[in-house]
């Protein structure tokens, strides 16, 4: 599956720095160039929220993060 070009030049990265997203056709994914968070496509919608996306290396286990909040 391949999105539109156009659509590609203008998505960005939800979270604070707004960074280009690069698409993976293969694992239907879009990742922040910036913060590295990974951002599934499903049915050819881009799910550009900071809850649904996956950061590599986290177990992908515990419960969503609240991003931003600065809890820890």
């Amino acid at each position: 599956m391949s999105l539109d070009p156009l659509l590609l030049e203008i998505l960005a990265c939800p979270d604070a720095h707004h960074a280009p997203l690069a698409h993976d056709p293969d694992a239907l994914t879009l990742t922040c160039t910036e913060c590295g968070r990974v951002f599934p496509i499903q049915d050819e919608i881009p799910i550009l929220l900071l809850d649904e996306a996956t950061v590599p290396g986290d177990s992908g286990d515990s419960a969503p993060r609240a991003a931003g909040t600065g809890e820890g």
